[in-house]
C-alpha cells in the first residue's frame, strides 16, 4: 500500500518527498517520466535531469512538460541533446516555467534558450528572472498610435512602409537575401535607435549569428569595455540545437524584451531570423509526440502556437515592441502554411523575388507582392501614396507586358507601352541600392538615409545662414559661414550648394566687428516695420515672400509658450547635428534627437543644449527675431573661432 505523499514520516520514499520522477523511455529528444501520485507536474514545468553517465561524465538536461499521459506518466521535450541519458534516471520537477534573466544584465551578452550566458564572458545577474511562458498584454492595454519607421531602404520606406511598434515580415526562398535585409535593417535601425534591441537566432546558421556579434561590437552596440553601456541582448538556438530548444529560443528572446517594454517602459526592436524554424522545429516536436500531422505535415496546433507568439508582440501605453521577422518561404511557395499562417499577424510585408535577384537587382524585394497595412494618405501623405501607386501601376503593366516581349520582342510594342517599360526598368534600377553590411561582397559602400530624425528622412532640403562645422577625418574641424543654400544628405555624405560661404580663418575680426554695429544700428532704425531686406544688407537677394516668411514666424513666435523653436527660412533647419524638416512657418519641440558630426546653419554648435538651441540665439535674437548676415559672421567668431 502507497503511503500518502502529502506527509513526512518513515517510510516516505526519497522520490515521493523531493517530488522526482524517474525516466521510462526516451525517444530522441521526448522523455517519458513516471512520478509518484499527485506530484505531477504542470504542463509547461521545467525539468531537470542531473546525473553521471557510464562514463562518468555531468549530465545536466533541461526539459519542459509536453503532455499528461495518464497512470502518472507525462512526455516532456528537452532543451538540450540526450545522449547519456538512462531509462531510470531521476528527473527533478523545478515547479515553474522555464525562466530567463531579463533586465541590464541581459545587454551585451550571448544567451541560449535557457537564459544561460554562452559567451565565455562570466556569469549573469538573475535576480530579475520571468518565465518565458506569459499572457499577450489585455486590449485596454494596447496602444493604436500609428507612425512610420523608416528603414533607410528606398524601395520600403516607399512602397510597403513599417510601422513603428509593429510586426514586419521579410519573406522569401532560399538564397535571395533575407538575412542579409535583416543585417541591413540592423546597420540602419539598431545601430542608431535610440532604445535597445534583442536579436532571436532561431534555427539559422552558427556562423551568421557570429557574423553579427563581431559587428555589433565593431559599431560599438555591443561595448566590451563597459558591457553595461551595450544596447542589445542576442540569443542564439541555431540549427545545431535539438527541437525544443529551436521551439521555443523565439519565446526567450521575446521574453527579455517584454521586460523593456513592460517594466523599463522603453520602446525595443526585436529581431527574429528565422521564424519559420520556430514552425518548423514546432512540427518536428509535434511528431515525436505522436499527434496527428494537418496540411502539408505541419502540427496541428500550427495556428495556435503562431498566435501565442506573435500577439504578445505588440505596442502598450507603456512601450513598444517592433518586431522585424524573416520568414523562409519553401519552394517559393507563399501558399505553404507556415509563411501563410505568419502574413495573418503581420502589418506590413516586404517578399523578396527569385526573379529579381536573378537580374542582379539588390534588394530584391518585389513591389507589387509587398503589402503594408501604413499605405495611407490620411498616414504617409496624398503625395507619398499618390507616388506609390503610380509606381506600381507603371510596374503592374510592366509585368503584364513581359510575355509580349518574350515571344513578339520589344518592337512589337506600341510607343506608350515602350515609354512604360523604359521607365518600369529605370524604377526597378532605382528601387536597388547597395548595402552596407554587402560591401565586402560587392566592393561598393552602402547608402541610405540614416541618422534623421525618426519620421523624417531629408534629401534635398534649404539650409538657413549660419555657422557651419564639418568634423574631418584627422578629427579636426573644418568651419565655414554659409549665406543660405542647398544641402544634399545621405548617409555618410553632406554635399553643401551654398550662394556664398567664407571659411572661419578668412574672416577678419576687426571687420565682423564693424559690421555688426553698422548692421544693429540699421535694425534700431527699422525695428517695428516692414523694410527692403536689400537696403540694410542683412540677407542677400531676399524676396518680399521671404520677408512674409521672417514675420508669421516670428509671429508664430510670440504665441507660443516655451520652449520657443521658431524656423524662419527655408524647408529646413538642420540643427545642433539633428536633422528636423519643420517647415519654416511650423513651431515644434523636437524629440528622440541623434547626433551627427556635420553642424549646419540654424543652431549653435553646442550638442549638449540641442533642445534649447533651435534659433533660440538669445543674445542677438531676442529683441529681433531674425539673424542677419552680419550678426551670423559676429556670432560664429563668438562661438566658434575662440
Amino acid at each position: 500500500m502507497r503511503t500518502n505523499p502529502t506527509t513526512s514520516r518513515p517510510g516516505i520514499s526519497t522520490i515521493e518527498e523531493k517530488s522526482v520522477g524517474r525516466i521510462d523511455q526516451i525517444i530522441g529528444p521526448v522523455l517519458d517520466i513516471t512520478f509518484p501520485p499527485g506530484k505531477l507536474p504542470y504542463i509547461y514545468n521545467a525539468l531537470i535531469v542531473k546525473s553521471r553517465d557510464t562514463a562518468d561524465k555531468q549530465i545536466n538536461v533541461t526539459c519542459e512538460v509536453q503532455q499528461l499521459l495518464g497512470n502518472n506518466r507525462v512526455r516532456a521535450v528537452a532543451m538540450s541533446a540526450t545522449e547519456g541519458l538512462m531509462r531510470g534516471m531521476e528527473v527533478i520537477d523545478t515547479g515553474t516555467p522555464l525562466s530567463v534573466p531579463v533586465g541590464g544584465a541581459t545587454l551585451g551578452r550571448i544567451f541560449n534558450v535557457l537564459g544561460e550566458p554562452i559567451d565565455n564572458l562570466g556569469p549573469v545577474d538573475t535576480s530579475a528572472t520571468f518565465p518565458i511562458h506569459r499572457s499577450a498584454p489585455a486590449f485596454i492595454e494596447l496602444d493604436t498610435k500609428l507612425s512610420i519607421f523608416e528603414t533607410g531602404i528606398k524601395v520600403v520606406d516607399l512602397l510597403a512602409p513599417y510601422r513603428r511598434g509593429g510586426k514586419i515580415g521579410l519573406f522569401g526562398g532560399a538564397g535571395v537575401g533575407k538575412t542579409v535585409l535583416i543585417m541591413e535593417l540592423i546597420n540602419n535601425i539598431a545601430k542608431a535607435h535610440g532604445g535597445v534591441s534583442v536579436f532571436g537566432g532561431v534555427g539559422e546558421r552558427t556562423r551568421e549569428g557570429n557574423d553579427l556579434y563581431m559587428e555589433m561590437k565593431e559599431s560599438g552596440v555591443i561595448n566590451e569595455k563597459n558591457i553595461e553601456e551595450s544596447k542589445v541582448a542576442l540569443v542564439y538556438g541555431q540549427m545545431n540545437e535539438p527541437p525544443g530548444a529551436r521551439m521555443r529560443v523565439g519565446l526567450t528572446a521575446l521574453t527579455m524584451a517584454e521586460y523593456f517594454r513592460d517594466v523599463n517602459k522603453q520602446d525595443v526592436l526585436l529581431f527574429i531570423d528565422n521564424i519559420f524554424r520556430f514552425v518548423q522545429a514546432g512540427s518536428e516536436v509535434s511528431a515525436l509526440l505522436g499527434r496527428m500531422p494537418s496540411a502539408v505535415g505541419y502540427q496541428p496546433t500550427l495556428s495556435t502556437e503562431m498566435g501565442s507568439l506573435q500577439e504578445r508582440i505588440t505596442s502598450t501605453k507603456k512601450g513598444s515592441i517592433t518586431s522585424i521577422q524573416a520568414v523562409y518561404v519553401p519552394a517559393d511557395d507563399l501558399t505553404d502554411p507556415a509563411p501563410a499562417t505568419t502574413f495573418a499577424h503581420l502589418d506590413a510585408t516586404t517578399v523578396l523575388s527569385r526573379g529579381l535577384a536573378s537580374k542582379g537587382i539588390y534588394p530584391a524585394v518585389d513591389p507589387l507582392d509587398s503589402t503594408s497595412t501604413m499605405l495611407q494618405p490620411r498616414i504617409v501623405g496624398n503625395e507619398h501614396y499618390e507616388t506609390a501607386q503610380r509606381v506600381k501601376e507603371t510596374l503592374q503593366r510592366y509585368k503584364e507586358l513581359q510575355d509580349i516581349i518574350a515571344i513578339l520582342g520589344l518592337d512589337e510594342l506600341s510607343e506608350e507601352d515602350r515609354l512604360t517599360v523604359a521607365r518600369a526598368r529605370k524604377i526597378e534600377r532605382f528601387l536597388s541600392q547597395p548595402f552596407f553590411v554587402a560591401e565586402v561582397f560587392t566592393g561598393s559602400p552602402g547608402n541610405g538615409q540614416i541618422g534623421v530624425l525618426p519620421n523624417h528622412a531629408p534629401i534635398n532640403t534649404a539650409v538657413d545662414m549660419g555657422p557651419l562645422r564639418i568634423r574631418l577625418l584627422n578629427d579636426q574641424w573644418l568651419t565655414a559661414v554659409l549665406w543660405s543654400g542647398f544641402a544634399r544628405i545621405v548617409n555618410n555624405e553632406i554635399i553643401i550648394l551654398g550662394n556664398d560661404a567664407e571659411l572661419g580663418s578668412d574672416i577678419d575680426p576687426e571687420e565682423a566687428q564693424q559690421a555688426l554695429e553698422i548692421a544693429e544700428a540699421n535694425l534700431s532704425k527699422a525695428e517695428g516695420s516692414r523694410f527692403d531686406f536689400d537696403r540694410y544688407g542683412l540677407v542677400p537677394r531676399s524676396s518680399p515672400r521671404q520677408a512674409d516668411l521672417i514675420l508669421t514666424a516670428v509671429r508664430l513666435y510670440e504665441q507660443m509658450p516655451e520652449p520657443k523653436y521658431v524656423i524662419a527660412m527655408g524647408a529646413c533647419t538642420i540643427t545642433g547635428g539633428m536633422f528636423s524638416t519643420d517647415s519654416y512657418s511650423t513651431v515644434r519641440g523636437v524629440d528622440k534627437l541623434i547626433p551627427v558630426d556635420v553642424y549646419l546653419p540654424g543652431c549653435p554648435p553646442k550638442p549638449e543644449a540641442v533642445i534649447d538651441a533651435l534659433t533660440k540665439l538669445q543674445k542677438y535674437n531676442d529683441s529681433k527675431k531674425f539673424l542677419p548676415r552680419t550678426l551670423y559672421r559676429a556670432y560664429y567668431l563668438e562661438q566658434l573661432g575662440k
